[in-house]
């Protein structure tokens, strides 16, 4: 006959034994929470409102390991309801419905269910819908946890019933905290080691951790678990950091929020900050590709004809990384960065076809004049087409400065005003001067 089981040999399955640090270390009150004090400190008008029992819906936006889940777990405490949590990762319309209908059984009985929706964002339109009439009802109370701009990707009406918190990107200092927490606590944390760890260690954790606490405490632990004689020291840290990854999403807002100060930063000349965000967002992933695509648009719609060498150097870096790959051909972008940096800038070209397109959008589509016209038969001879052309070549100076280019209803306009920066300085000079000139030969 077998044995039952040891008690001590397979531990309750809900006990915290099994539980990893990050997990037991899960903040059980609002002291506990670090990095958020703008929701989260004595005084402060969530803190109050959980307190006295006033809950309300939320989306709660904010980065990996901030305390989004915390926060959810002590609106259920605080407004004593049960909690029920489901991930939009995992979970479909079917799964929504069963957690709806058992808030619905909760609500007939005069409880009330705190519905947690961890990445809400990745709902569709429909799933996103369902949970609307239960929070108008206050079946249930609605928490939702997004890494994306709620204002992107939630609906509008669901939006509307909750109200978006936003946490932030948890602080060094803050982490470094909460790791000092884990290493005395001897009932939830790593106190009964007495591990030996410099301070210059957990800032190392906190650091490689980028803002994320469940990320420092699970660096913790596994550095608890390599180490020797109880001892954290820097070959420990060498193994447990290794190949450590910033936080990023090749997809979402801090992807676009990082091209965007990578052009800002070109725009502005500045070439530190340039080849910063160049690094940062192949750091994350970014294809090399992609940034050369767009490093070549800043160098034709921000440098323009005021270093028209630009253009050229973009497409060679582009060039460059598609023949040498990484990370080689990546230097050559970072040095294309800088130069597109440092360069003079003119958006005098881009203004120019924009306002052009303006005018044919407003204007319509005007006759080409008949000198310019082309004409290839005799019929097209004979009805005007091409009389009067002057051949540039073989007026004085040649430019026949009387003849008209632009349709009559435009005639004068000029799309195109050369900055006073770069080569560009040397066009306005001529260009005034041309205008001028043209201005005289027509009597205007």
């Amino acid at each position: 006959m077998a044995l039952p089981p040891s008690p001590g040999l397979f531990p309750d399955p809900d006990s915290d034994a099994l539980k990893p640090l990050a997990e037991r270390m899960r903040p059980r009150g609002f002291d506990e929470i670090v990095g958020q004090p703008r929701l989260t400190a004595a005084g402060s008008a969530l803190r109050r409102a959980l307190e006295a029992g006033k809950v309300h819906s939320m989306v709660l936006w904010g980065p990996p390991g901030c305390g989004k889940t915390t926060l959810a777990l002590l609106v259920a405490r605080y407004a004593d309801a049960d909690f029920r949590a489901i991930s939009a990762v995992l979970s479909g319309l079917p799964d929504v419905r069963k957690a709806l209908a058992e808030a619905e059984a909760n609500f007939a009985r005069g409880r009330r269910t705190v519905l947690f929706v961890d990445e809400v964002h990745r709902f569709n339109k429909a799933q996103q819908d369902a949970f609307l009439p239960h929070i108008e009802r206050g079946v249930i109370v609605f928490v939702g946890a997004t890494t994306e701009n709620p204002s992107f990707e939630l609906n509008s009406a669901l939006l509307s019933r909750c109200r978006v918190h936003v946490l932030e990107a948890v602080s060094g200092e803050a982490i470094v905290a909460a790791l000092e927490r884990a290493l005395a606590d001897e009932e939830r944390g790593l106190g009964r080691l007495q591990l030996s760890v410099a301070p210059e260690s957990l800032r190392l954790i906190a650091q490689a951790a980028d803002g994320d606490v469940r990320r420092a405490l699970t660096l913790l632990e596994i550095a608890a678990e390599l180490a020797d004689d109880g001892r954290i020291d820097e070959a420990t840290l060498t193994q447990v950091l290794a190949d450590r990854t910033r936080r990023f999403d090749k997809g979402g807002e801090q992807f676009y929020d990082q091209i965007s100060a990578l052009h800002k930063s070109v725009r502005s000349s500045d070439p530190d900050a340039a080849v910063y965000w160049l690094s940062r967002m192949l750091d994350g992933g970014v294809d090399p590709l992609y940034l050369a695509r767009r490093m070549t648009r800043m160098a034709v719609e921000d440098i323009g004809l005021a270093e028209p060498r630009a253009w050229r150097m973009a497409l060679d870096a582009w060039d460059t990384y598609e023949r040498l790959g990484s990370p080689e051909g990546e230097l050559g972008l970072a040095q294309l960065a800088i130069w597109l940096a440092i360069a003079p800038k003119s958006n005098a070209a881009y203004m120019a076809y924009n306002q052009a397109r303006a005018a044919i959008r407003k204007t319509g589509t005007l006759e080409v004049p008949m000198h310019l016209r082309n004409a290839p038969t005799k019929l097209m001879k004979g009805l005007g087409y091409g009389k009067d052309y002057q051949y540039d070549h073989d007026a004085e100076g040649g430019i026949a400065l009387d003849q008209q280019c632009l349709p009559d209803a435009l005639d004068g306009t000029e799309f195109y005003q050369p900055v006073e920066r770069g080569l560009e300085l040397k066009l306005r000079e001529k260009l005034t001067s041309l205008r001028a000139a043209r201005r005289a030969a027509r009597g205007k």
